[in-house]
Parts: C-alpha cells; sequence; structure tokens
C-alpha cells in the first residue's frame, strides 16, 4: 500500500495537470507577443532599383539603399546612398552618386508618445498581467483538487470505521448464536444481531461505491509527465493522521491579516491593476490624437559615398533637404471621440476593481467565520462523541449481566456510528473551508 498525501498529490496536479500547463503557457505566449512588438524597433533596409530604356534610349536608371533607425524616444534616423543617371531623368532626384543622412522629428503628436512606444509600454504591462492569470488559474485549479482530496480521505475513512464495526459485529453475531445455542439468549437475540450486521454490511457497500467514485474524481487531477491521464488504484490510500488532528488550536490568523493579504496580493486585483495601467498608456496614447501633426525632417547631403567629408559644411549653408508638415484636423471628432472612449474604459475597469475587490473580500470574511464555526462544531462533536462511546460502552456492560436487551444495544452502537460519521464530515468540511479561504484570498500556488 502507498500513501498519498495532500502536499504530494498537490505538487503532481501543479507539476503535470493540462491546466497548469497551460496557465504557464500563458506567459510563455505574452513573452513571444513582446518580442514581436519590440520588432518595431528593429533596424530596417530599404533597397530600391527602377531603370527604364526604350527605343535604344536609357532613360534613367535609379538606385537607393537605405537604413532607417527608429529610436524610443519618436525620432526616427536614416542614412542612404543614391546613384542616378539616364537621359530623361527625375529633376528631383541627383544625378551620380550621393549619399545622405536625416533626421525625422515629431514636434506636437507623437513626441511624447506614439503607437510603437504604447504598443511596447503596454506589452511589458501584458507579460506581468500574464503572470497574475497564470496565479489565477492555478489558485482556482488548486482549489478543486483539495475539495476532491478532502472528499476522497473522507468517503476512505467512512469505509474504514465500517469495516471495524461490521468485525465487531461479526464476533458479537457469533457470541450471541453461541449463547442461544447453550439456552442462555432467546432464537430472536440471534436475528437482532444478523439483521444489525446486514445493516452495517449494505452501509459498507455502499461507502465503498463512494468511495471508487471519489477516487475516480480526484484521478482526473492526475496527469503523468508525457500528458497522460493517471487512474488512482486500490493500492493507493489518502493519508489518515488528519482524522486525529486537535482542530481547536489550528493555526488560523487573523481576519485583518487574510484581509490585507487579499487587497494587496490576489492575482485578480493584479490583473486589473496591470489593466488599468495599460489603459492609461492608451488613453496618453489617445490623448496625442488631439494635437495636431506637426513633423520636422532634415537631410544633409553629400557627393559620392566618403563619408569622412560629412558634416564639414554648415548644415543649413549648403547640400541639405529641409521639410516641415502639418496635418490639423478640423474639428477632430475623431481624436475626441476616442480619448473619451479611452477615459471610459479606464473608469468602467475602476468600478470592476471596485466590485471585485469588494466581492474576494465577503469571500474572505464568510470563509473564515466558516472555519472558525467549523472549529467550535467540531469541539462540540468531539464531546458529544465521546458521550455517545460511554454510553455505548454503559450499555455493553449491562448486555453481559443481562440487564438490558440487545436492540438497546444495537440502538447506542447505531448512534455511535452516526456521531462518527459525522465527525468526519465536520473535519473534512474544515479542510475544505480552509483551503476556500486561502482560495479567496488568492494565496493557493
Amino acid at each position: 500500500m502507498r500513501t498519498l498525501t495532500e502536499a504530494d498529490f498537490l505538487a503532481v496536479v501543479k507539476a503535470h495537470h493540462p491546466v497548469a500547463k497551460q496557465a504557464g503557457l500563458l506567459v510563455d505566449l505574452a513573452r513571444a507577443q513582446l518580442l514581436s512588438i519590440r520588432g518595431n524597433f528593429d533596424p530596417l533596409v530599404f533597397v530600391n532599383s527602377d531603370q527604364k530604356t526604350f527605343d535604344g534610349k536609357n532613360y534613367f536608371n535609379y538606385t537607393n539603399a537605405e537604413l532607417a533607425v527608429p529610436t524610443w524616444f519618436g525620432v526616427e534616423l536614416y542614412a542612404g546612398l543614391e546613384n542616378n543617371f539616364g537621359d530623361f531623368t527625375n529633376n528631383e532626384f541627383s544625378l551620380g552618386q550621393s549619399s545622405y543622412a536625416g533626421i525625422s522629428i515629431p514636434l506636437l503628436k507623437d513626441l511624447v508618445l506614439d503607437k510603437r512606444r504604447a504598443a511596447l509600454q503596454q506589452g511589458k504591462l501584458f507579460t506581468q498581467q500574464s503572470e497574475f492569470e497564470r496565479r489565477t488559474v492555478i489558485n482556482d485549479l488548486i482549489f478543486e483538487a483539495t475539495k476532491s482530496y478532502w472528499n476522497w480521505a473522507k468517503d476512505y475513512q467512512v469505509l474504514m470505521v465500517l469495516d471495524t464495526t461490521i468485525f465487531l459485529n461479526e464476533q458479537r453475531y457469533q457470541l450471541v448464536r453461541i449463547s442461544f445455542q447453550q439456552g442462555d439468549r432467546a432464537a430472536v437475540d440471534t436475528t437482532e444481531a444478523l439483521v444489525q450486521l446486514q445493516n452495517f454490511q449494505q452501509m459498507r457497500e455502499e461507502a465503498w461505491l463512494k468511495f471508487r467514485k471519489s477516487s475516480l474524481e480526484l484521478s482526473a487531477y492526475l496527469w503523468l509527465p508525457n500528458n497522460q491521464p493517471a487512474y488512482l488504484t486500490e493500492k493507493v490510500l489518502p493519508d489518515t493522521i488528519w482524522a486525529k488532528q486537535q482542530f481547536t488550536s489550528f493555526p488560523v490568523d487573523a481576519l485583518t491579516n487574510w484581509l490585507t493579504q487579499t487587497v494587496t496580493n490576489h492575482p485578480k486585483l493584479q490583473q486589473l491593476d496591470f489593466k488599468l495601467q495599460a489603459l492609461e498608456v492608451e488613453r496618453r496614447l489617445k490623448f496625442q490624437s488631439l494635437l495636431p501633426k506637426l513633423d520636422l525632417k532634415y537631410n544633409f547631403l553629400q557627393k559620392g559615398y566618403n563619408v569622412g567629408n560629412a558634416f564639414k559644411n554648415n548644415l543649413f549653408e549648403n547640400n541639405y533637404k529641409f521639410g516641415v508638415s502639418a496635418v490639423i484636423p478640423i474639428p477632430n471628432r475623431s481624436g475626441i471621440g476616442n480619448y473619451r472612449a479611452a477615459r471610459i474604459k479606464i473608469k468602467t475597469t475602476e468600478l470592476d476593481r471596485s466590485f471585485t475587490e469588494l466581492s474576494l473580500e465577503n469571500k474572505v470574511r464568510f470563509h473564515y467565520n466558516e472555519v472558525l464555526n467549523l472549529q467550535k462544531q467540531i469541539d462540540i462533536y468531539e464531546k458529544a462523541y465521546a458521550n455517545f462511546v460511554r454510553l455505548f460502552a454503559a450499555e455493553q456492560l449491562r448486555f453481559s449481566l443481562g440487564e438490558t436487551t440487545l436492540f438497546l444495544l444495537n440502538s447506542r452502537e447505531t448512534k455511535v456510528l452516526e456521531a462518527q460519521q459525522k465527525l468526519l464530515e465536520l473535519k473534512t468540511k474544515f479542510y475544505q473551508a480552509f483551503a476556500a479561504l486561502n482560495w479567496a484570498a488568492g494565496v493557493l500556488q
């Protein structure tokens, strides 16, 4: 036989369950998307070659190779080489070999933030948010798995109690039969003992079926490293030490600490915090759409490809190309609408976060009170169970002295069994309630 403890079971769930693996892939996916976004800042090389000949004439031959380097500050740097010749070239092109280096600067719109920088900032936030999304998924998975484990552990414990009860009743039945054969007991006593035994045997069969069902439910959380499902065999049994735990002394932190932990570290709230930060980046980007677009572009020009001659002349004296472009939408309803929509999204998410925080706090309060209440119930029922045992022991003594009937003895024994099962159920509910408290606080990892 092999004992499967709660800690070992949850370790397997976290390591191999498909949902846990999918949660890990959320983080990998966010990182891959962030890498893709960073590609917007990769330098680009452009090569263009265009030529035309017709009727024996070389109309034009244009060749241009350019390197463009976008920067985090919104400024774009570029440099290139040109070689243009032909009989009918465009007057805007410089003939022969030439080179240039330039810069493009946004002066109003896109100066503080543009789409590339906004996407990168949001990508970083989404990567961090995905980690808390993973924690949320794991938190829910571990909670459901824990509930299944304690149902399995309780069903096994009930089965063991019934096995012990049946063993004792089989012995009593044999003793009653011997007493009847010796003339010390009436025939009806053997029937009474047999009915009690058969009742417990039937209860045992029901308990066995329930245990097998809970074993199958628990197997749904057990997976092998190769993504194949694992099934519990009858040789794998739950830990039984929990039934002897002193629940009144079980450490439960103060409610204020649980609430503080929930508000500051719950993964759902952390997700919403990062969502709010991403929406703030979007709001700042939409604000840029309210500004006129004013861009400055400057190119330094020189003949040939000799880089050593660059910038020997005054930048605005000779060999340069300079331009300013401006776009002013009137009345800019698109920009105003987009900016208002971004602010509404932030307000909606803030309300969602406030509601989620209140909902989580209420769940923590409920499960905290549930844990404390179950501690009291277990304390009361442990004393009640001890009294049921005393009454049964006293009835056994009276029965051995011939001062009571087998019917009363069986009734006392049934009460003991019911109390024992009720106590096991309360203890199981306590472990499940404590798991629910940790789940509500978002700390099941």
